[in-house]
């Protein structure tokens, strides 16, 4: 089989996912369909709606587009396999049913952006580096029955640098899994669509990466300087870490700390917050952080001196 015979089908929704299109369409393999989430309600009163970003970049390059709202309807499934596609590559989707991933003959992949199976689900982008990894990457691999688990057909590793957070990781990652899925594809077709895959290795120590939700958030300052922040990096610029902060009248705010680093010094105790030269620290469970950049619930982001500025006695609840 040559590039220009196998029919490909691509599923996925953010931009994290429009790279990886974009290689395929570049490179001049067929992708013949995209399937994307419906397009969303947004602005005050969600009378607006807007398309994914694969959809907009899909139209762009006029592919036929699907949006199902359920994996498993009938019209969708029919639409699909009217599409006779040899494979399908996915990206940033959501999961899929079995007649969904069995459909192609050569099978369904994904790219993953962790080293499998470490970090399996929905942000292992922000939990590698909420848990203070050195290393991360991407994984391409065999849809299976459960999330996450199917055979391996390749990786390719990238060092968290001490200053990354969730965006900086997320474009090197970006790129790498466009990298990846170009290079598996191309192995699929070298090998008839059999190329060489190895099952996960389960272990009692596999690291999990669930969905992130605002409770996940709260900055737990009895942690270490180091972990609390790992943690700031790890949800950094979406969706942010906070704390509870109070004002000299005792009125509660919420505080979103999107940079900070590890400094010097005795912290004087989780929580406690000082100030040197218009700098700002908080004290964890062992030494202190410096915050850089903040922002105020009702406030734009700013620097912490600019915060100091105008809010000069804050305590955290």
């Amino acid at each position: 089989m040559t590039k220009s015979d196998l029919r490909i089908v691509f599923m996925g929704t953010p931009e994290f996912a429009v790279e990886t299109l974009r290689r395929l369409v570049e490179s001049g393999f067929n992708v013949v369909a995209v399937v994307t989430q419906p397009d969303r309600p947004v602005g005050r009163h969600g009378s607006v709606l807007q398309p994914s970003a694969v959809k907009r970049y899909a139209q762009e390059q006029n592919i036929p587009v699907m949006q199902p709202e359920k994996m498993r309807d009938p019209d969708f499934i029919e639409a699909l396999r009217a599409c006779e596609a040899n494979l399908q590559v996915v990206v940033a989707f959501r999961m899929l049913p079995e007649v969904v991933w069995a459909m192609p003959e050569y099978g369904t992949f994904n790219v993953h952006a962790s080293l499998l199976p470490q970090y399996r689900g929905a942000a292992p982008i922000n939990w590698a580096i909420i848990n203070g990894e050195r290393e991360t990457g991407v994984t391409t691999f065999f849809l299976d029955h459960e999330i996450d688990t199917g055979r391996i057909i390749m990786q390719r590793r990238e060092e968290i640098k001490p200053d990354d957070n969730v965006e900086s990781l997320y474009d090197r990652l970006m790129v790498l899994g466009a990298d990846a899925a170009i290079e598996t594809i191309e192995k699929i077709i070298e090998a008839d669509g059999h190329p060489q895959s190895m099952p996960q290795q389960e272990s009692d120590e596999l690291r999990p990466a669930p969905k992130i939700f605002k409770e996940t958030c709260e900055i737990e300052w009895r942690k270490s300087a180091t972990e609390v922040n790992d943690f700031v990096r790890g949800l950094s610029p979406i969706p942010g870490a906070w704390t509870t902060v109070t004002d000299d009248r005792g009125r509660e705010s919420t505080l979103k700390i999107y940079r900070a680093t590890v400094a010097d010094g005795d912290g004087g105790g989780a929580k406690t917050i000082s100030t040197e030269h218009r700098r700002m620290f908080v004290g964890c469970g062992d030494g202190r952080l410096e915050i850089l950049e903040l922002q105020l619930s009702g406030k734009r982001r700013m620097t912490a001196s600019e915060f100091l500025n105008g809010n000069p006695s804050i305590q955290i609840k």
